[in-house]
């Protein structure tokens, strides 16, 4: 299964059950994607890291992240959009999930589906089958009228997953804000200082902030994301460690590598070879 619909301005919707066998949905590195396993489990590869999604688990993914291999054993459907047809940053007062259900880092979310929920979802991508059917000027905004729906669902459900009721609404959209910043800055700012600088906080509170949710604390946040960085670089590109550590913001080569060491406990060309023997 796979309904596709493109705009003039370069808007892309797919809905598909068959990514592992379209090539060039895989090599297109615009699109958001929601995978949501439907039965049976799913094991994949996300910028090397491996990832075992079961039946009624949901992760989303950037237009950073690459998926390197599927094993399939049972069904998945994907949702995948860009920003032409839907800019979850221009439309963050609708969906609230920039930052959340979409960052840089290489650790995503997993969201474990109840019944309720799945039945949810299922309805929508249902409707959006449909919707395929309709070819007609109002087509277009229909489907993105489902996909907001989708995407308010998911971000209900992660809000569940963390307890953010309405009292914690405001404090939860600064972890968001700091999630955006960080893709935004971490190439030149590698300090929580920086970032409690720009959300007029200081770093203890958003240190404690962070525990309260049980998420990494904000400095592992920022690493993470240069190590995430790091590795997509080493592992995609053919850029020498030196111009990486240029990229990166590093001082010099020797910081990169102690930086890479600590964080991955390897060194970058042992990183390199090892993926390479694979």
């Amino acid at each position: 299964m796979e309904y596709s619909f493109h705009t003039r301005l370069g808007g892309s919707i797919i809905l598909t059950s068959a990514f592992h066998e379209n090539e060039n949905l895989q090599r297109d590195k615009s699109l958001y994607k929601f995978i949501w396993v439907q039965d049976g489990c799913l094991q994949l590869e996300i910028d090397h890291i491996p990832v075992i999604l079961r039946k009624d688990e949901v992760i989303s993914l950037t237009p950073l992240h690459h998926i390197d291999r599927v094993g399939i054993d049972g069904e998945y459907i994907m949702l995948l959009f860009n920003s032409n047809f839907y800019c979850i940053y221009g439309h963050d007062n609708e969906v609230s999930c920039n930052g959340f259900l979409f960052n840089g880092s290489s650790y995503v979310m997993n969201l474990e589906l109840g019944e309720e929920q799945s039945d949810i979802l299922h309805e929508i991508v249902n409707n959006i089958e449909k919707e395929y059917d309709n070819k007609d000027n109002l087509q277009e905004e229909m489907l993105r009228i489902f996909l907001k729906r989708f995407i308010i669902t998911c971000t209900r459900i992660a809000r569940n997953k963390f307890s953010i009721n309405r009292e914690k609404e405001k404090s939860f959209d600064l972890v968001r804000r700091f999630y955006v910043l960080v893709d935004n800055h971490f190439k030149e700012k590698k300090m929580v200082q920086d970032y409690a600088s720009m959300l007029h906080r200081s770093p203890k509170t958003l240190t404690n902030l962070f525990a309260s949710y049980g998420l990494p604390s904000p400095l592992r946040i920022i690493r993470q994301r240069t190590e995430a960085e790091a590795k997509r670089l080493l592992l995609y590109s053919t850029k020498s460690a030196k111009e990486i550590a240029d990229i990166l913001g590093f001082e010099d080569l020797a910081t990169f590598s102690r930086f890479f060491r600590n964080m991955s406990g390897e060194s970058i060309s042992g990183f390199r070879k090892n993926i390479k023997r694979e």
